[in-house]
């Protein structure tokens, strides 16, 4: 499996040449590639990708405003998702409907979406993600999984929200919850459940404008602390997981 962080910035105002784009993560496997997500800075840049699939985590602008016009390939999302893009210029042929904790095989790469708390207006899901032997999950926006141990157990690899090392972005509202568990609480959920190795895309302000070698080391103490090898994602940053 090798993945390619295609962008790793959020929703902010902040970009650098490390993250400059919005986070979309590309799954590829036989000469067949998997787009995670596809935020507003994609627009006119989606086509170039050629993806042969596109799965949306959540319909908010930042991850899948990129369609609004129209999408290269069919696309993947949950029926909440699709119906606040109902508008987008995308052809019925081309809309597929996500059940969560239901499995997809596109290409012979298994998805299966996991509910998460993230945002009350734009329910948002996480996908596992199965080639052969290896299973990784991706979730580029999170309060909490679920069903996490469902979700992470026989996980190789964590790809989680990186809006902040410590602190959380988390409100509430008519007693819901909604926002972001910061790297720390995710780095803990990854010890409890054996995942190994995490890396953190989508990230915040903090961590964009602040200087890599700064940020990398705060992340390996709370990785140390946890028992887990972790990293921040950045643009164009290439993995292969076996």
């Amino acid at each position: 499996m090798n993945i390619t962080f295609l962008g790793t910035r959020g929703y902010i105002k902040s970009r650098t040449q490390r993250h400059y784009r919005h986070t979309s993560t590309l799954i590829s496997h036989n000469d067949h590639h998997i787009m995670i997500d596809c935020g507003i800075d994609w627009a006119e840049k989606v086509c170039d990708i050629k993806p042969d699939a596109i799965i949306i985590t959540h319909a908010h602008p930042d991850h899948a405003w990129g369609l609004k016009h129209g999408s290269p390939c069919p696309v993947y999302a949950t029926q909440e998702s699709w119906h606040i893009m109902q508008q987008f210029e995308i052809p019925q042929v081309l809309r597929h409907i996500i059940t969560p904790r239901t499995s997809y095989t596109l290409h012979n790469v298994i998805i299966e979406a996991f509910s998460v708390v993230h945002s009350i207006r734009a329910p948002a899901v996480g996908y596992r993600i199965t080639i052969g032997t290896t299973t990784i999950f991706c979730v580029h926006d999170i309060v909490y999984i679920e069903q996490r141990a469902e979700a992470l157990t026989g996980v190789s690899l964590y790809i989680g929200d990186g809006a902040s090392l410590t602190h959380p972005i988390i409100r509430k509202k008519d007693g819901m919850l909604f926002g972001h568990s910061p790297i720390s609480t995710q780095l803990t959920w990854c010890r409890k459940e054996g995942v190994p190795q995490a890396i953190f895309t989508h990230c915040g302000t903090r961590i964009v404008e602040s200087d890599a070698r700064e940020v990398n080391k705060k992340l390996q103490e709370l990785a140390k602390k946890r028992g887990v090898q972790a990293s921040i994602a950045y643009d164009g940053l290439q993995l292969s997981i076996d």
